[in-house]
């Protein structure tokens, strides 16, 4: 069997009684990284006064996930293994769906169980009455992918949520400030940790001030979302417009992720 297990994203005591136990029954864990893991473990067994029995790791993350499954047979599950991430959920930013996946697959029983979830905490935290969010993750460091994601998140009509490391908060904060300074923004800083954070303001005002401050930590940031005044296109409503074949080809691979060129292809069939 697999079990998933949460871990803290800061506070030691937010480990649960059923993670304990799960990790003190398991005979195989995987890890993000077993040196983090295996610290964990010692902690929880200085705290508790327990032993954990457990002597094999496993590395498992988003660049060898792959081939470690490919390693992997049904009988393996016959024993308990337990996966980790580094902190936080499994599979929230994080590692561990293809493990699921793989379950799911091939019948094989598993679970998962709750616990510390950065995204979930600074929901809560942010005062925003929205009761639904997007969870877009980390934006890429640079480039068009960067520039279309952030594009993305502002023009989002259900609360967008990202994570952010400290090197680039002031960058992500200034490009959000760049496209509408007085949007309101939700920062919340080493959550469940000493120096939690919180702040919420303009976009402007919190760049200006966190010019200042010291950033260093990992970082939630939820935005105030867009609100549409009319109605929002639909993949119908831009094929039945009488426009130009080629501008309206961009508009669909726009929305599609298709190429330009495949589209205006088949427009040019009809």
């Amino acid at each position: 069997m697999l079990t998933l297990v949460p871990t803290p994203i800061g506070n030691l005591e937010d480990t649960s009684k059923r993670a304990i136990n799960a990790l003190l029954d398991a005979e195989l864990i995987f890890c993000e990284d077993t040196r983090v893991t295996k610290k964990l473990l010692q902690l929880l067994s200085q705290r508790e006064n327990l032993t954990f029995t457990c002597t094999e790791f496993k590395s498992f993350h988003s660049h060898n996930e792959t081939q470690v499954l490919k390693t992997l047979n049904k009988d393996d599950f016959e024993k308990n293994i337990v996966y980790v991430s580094d902190a936080g959920m499994p599979c929230v930013s994080d590692p561990g769906a293809s493990l699921v996946q793989y379950c799911i697959e091939n019948n094989i029983a598993y679970d998962v169980l709750p616990g510390a979830n950065a995204v979930l905490t600074a929901f809560a935290m942010s005062g925003f009455l929205q009761t639904e969010f997007t969870f877009f993750g980390f934006l890429a460091h640079k480039g068009k992918e960067r520039k279309d994601k952030l594009n993305q998140v502002m023009q989002s009509s259900i609360l967008p949520i990202l994570y952010e490391s400290p090197h680039r908060l002031l960058k992500t904060l200034e490009e959000i400030k760049n496209i509408d300074e007085n949007r309101t923004v939700f920062l919340a800083k080493e959550i469940t940790k000493l120096h939690q954070t919180t702040y919420k303001n303009s976009a402007s005002k919190l760049f200006e001030d966190l010019k200042t401050e010291n950033i260093r930590g990992e970082w939630v940031i939820i935005i105030e979302p867009t609100i549409f005044q009319g109605q929002i296109l639909s993949l119908e409503d831009i094929e039945t417009l009488d426009i130009a074949p080629k501008i309206k080809a961009k508009l669909i691979a726009k929305m599609t992720g298709a190429k330009i060129k495949d589209i205006y292809a088949k427009l040019q069939e009809n």
